[in-house]
């Protein structure tokens, strides 16, 4: 409701099992793994809207023939751009020589993108600008096959600098000075050490040079390459990828930030970000679809064989629960179950701010994103009031007056459509001068069904994280009708700290909760608070990230989750507006109870997975202070 997040990127990788005149025997298709991927994109399209590209790889391709082909897009639709770059590509033939079009194997020699190997991704910019040159796939090329990369990922890491200073170190000059382009260098160079490793390997064995090429590729240990690129990295990972020859992989970070899942037959290898898109687009149960384990990487050789292998020491499992709350699609079953549970769990502290009174409460929803932790709030007051029945009923005489006893019975809480966001008002939205006005009228609201001055408004949100279009906009447009009191409800709890693993939330400045904390502070007269934790971190600008505490905490110490929310609930309240307002957010005991196997909670509770989190909150703080509008990462 508050503010739309930039979050985490989507990938898909598929590698096709058999030849593709299999597919177009089978199918009626060559085009098979290329339909399948389009699908898969557009079914993660919620994971990035700032850019979108497609690498496809032919296995065996002759020398002289383009064996890798790439399409990027930072368009406004930038998947359907990519495709139709693609099947551009596909229409001359289709129209002058359907004899051939029709023939997997003269398609795949002469027609760009018709290939074994698919990786595609959707980009969600978390900094860097919108330049072509930020979109993934992102390659290393060279004319050994064995020796050419490409890399896709969803990613964040916190260390840039060191990997960057590593690869001067090692004689390089990086071009860009991003974890992107340090993350391709840095798995490159491991590539080119464990290719020249078996040059010398199979040269002393007196192999010709033909010859130790077609055995580099045969030998080529990825997981070891990968071992020793990941070795410095910290962030929470998911990056894909595919070595000319025709190797690929999918590696996930050792404390499972990002997601990753997985399926494979023998037509098929897939991996995605999110289950249900690979059980949508090959008809699959979910027991089918497997998730990559942290610390581990899926390895698909050039000839077909499938594993999954460590490559990093797994630590305790600290998978991102803003997945859970918001980022994926809630078609997950258990993404689904966990969202309701969000919100059944919130409805007893709903019920006392109510004081109980449902026949003067109308409960609904903003934005449509929180309908299933709303339908679970519903579970949970339906489940209060069923118990409040029984004792009024059991409160009664024997015989009963029918007219009280119906009077009780009856009791249900009112539910209403009370907000339709208008979607072709979203295009206009672009000058900051009259942005304001353009968002007041992106919902329409119903009006008559809330009385007026005499209703307590409830509506929940997934999250609350600046308050900005809440203060700006949603108040006002839920005021119009005219309630006694607006209750706020977020299924998630209050977001202090920043993130530093994909999500757009980099600056301490950007949190209401924050900037309550930071007022309570100076209205209770403790600011030297402010002062010392900012001292303990300017202590800390030059240690190692291992050595790196976090104590920013201290500003959130001296009060209780209520008090901050009270503090957010008058900050955010817009002037002129007449009705009471609240703001009620999820605990993060509950958050856990309801999505128990993944407590990545850092942005709630400052507990970070890596120690390079706790350097991003370090400077998010030093940065704060001193007015400095930069990133912390």
């Amino acid at each position: 409701m508050s503010d739309q997040l930039k979050h985490e990127c989507g990938i898909v990788l598929i590698r096709l099992r058999k030849p593709l005149e299999y597919y177009q025997e089978k199918y009626g298709t060559w085009r098979y793994g290329l339909n399948k991927l389009y699908l898969l994109m557009e079914k993660q399209h919620n994971r990035g809207q700032d850019g979108a590209g497609v690498v496809s790889l032919k296995i065996d391709q002759p020398s002289g023939k383009k064996y890798l082909s790439r399409a990027r897009s930072n368009q406004s639709n930038p998947i359907q751009d990519v495709f139709q770059h693609i099947y551009n590509h596909f229409e001359y033939d289709d129209d002058h020589h359907p004899d051939l079009f029709q023939n997997p194997a003269w398609a795949k020699e002469n027609l760009p993108f018709v290939g074994e190997l698919y990786l595609g991704h959707l980009r969600y910019g978390t900094f860097g600008n919108s330049s072509i040159d930020y979109v993934h796939p992102v390659m290393r090329e060279n004319n050994w096959r064995s020796r050419n990369l490409v890399l896709a990922g969803n990613f964040n890491l916190t260390n840039v600098d060191e990997i960057f200073n590593a690869l001067i170190e090692l004689g390089q000059h990086p071009k860009d000075y991003t974890d992107t382009v340090s993350m391709l260098e840095n798995m490159g160079h491991f590539l080119d050490e464990e290719n020249q490793m078996l040059f010398r390997q199979f040269k002393n064995e007196k192999y010709s040079n033909r010859e130790i090429s077609r055995s580099i590729e045969q030998n080529l240990d990825v997981r070891k390459i990968l071992e020793r690129s990941s070795k410095r990295w910290d962030g929470g990972y998911v990056i894909g990828g595919l070595i000319g020859h025709g190797d690929a992989f999918v590696t996930r970070d050792p404390w499972g930030i990002r997601p990753a899942s997985y399926y494979y037959d023998d037509e098929i290898v897939v991996v995605a970000s999110e289950r249900p898109v690979i059980q949508t687009a090959l008809n699959v149960r979910a027991v089918e679809v497997k998730e990559l384990k942290p610390g581990h990487a899926l390895i698909i050789k050039k000839n077909g064989e499938v594993s999954e292998q460590m490559v990093s020491v797994p630590q305790t499992r600290k998978s991102c629960s803003f997945e859970r709350i918001y980022f994926s699609r809630g078609s997950d079953k258990t993404i689904y179950r966990e969202r309701k549970e969000l919100g059944r769990l919130l409805a007893p502290k709903i019920m006392d701010l109510i004081d109980g009174n449902l026949k003067d409460t109308v409960f609904s929803y903003i934005p449509n994103t929180a309908e299933t932790a709303f339908y679970g709030m519903m579970e949970g007051i339906r489940s209060t009031l069923t118990t409040w029945k029984m004792e009024q009923v059991k409160a009664l005489c024997p015989n009963p007056d029918p007219k009280k006893l119906d009077e009780i019975l009856s009791l249900e809480p009112r539910v209403e459509k009370i907000a339709i966001k208008d979607v072709k008002m979203r295009t206009f939205i672009t000058a900051d001068s009259s942005r304001d006005d353009l968002v007041a009228h992106v919902y329409d609201v119903t009006y008559g069904i809330v009385r007026n001055n005499v209703d307590t408004l409830v509506i929940i949100d997934d999250s609350i994280v600046r308050g900005t279009t809440l203060k700006k906009s949603i108040l006002r447009i839920l005021d119009r009708l005219h309630p006694k009191r607006i209750i706020v409800i977020s299924s998630a709890p209050q977001i202090r700290y920043p993130d530093c693993y994909g999500i757009d939330m980099a600056r301490m400045s950007d949190f209401c909760a924050f900037s309550a904390a930071i007022e309570l502070l100076k209205d209770t007269g403790r600011e030297d608070i402010i002062d010392s934790v900012y001292a303990q971190c300017l202590a800390q600008r030059n240690l190692p990230k291992e050595e790196i505490v976090n104590y920013v905490k201290e500003i959130y110490r001296p009060f209780t989750d209520e008090q901050i929310s009270a503090k957010i609930a008058e900050m955010l309240k817009p002037e002129g507006i007449h009705a009471e307002v609240d703001i009620l957010y999820q605990s993060v005991e509950n958050l856990h109870k309801a999505c128990p196997n993944d407590l990545g909670d850092w942005y709630f509770t400052g507990d970070y997975p890596t120690p390079g989190g706790n350097k991003v909150v370090n400077t998010a703080f030093i940065n704060f202070v001193e007015g400095n509008k930069g990133r912390a990462y």
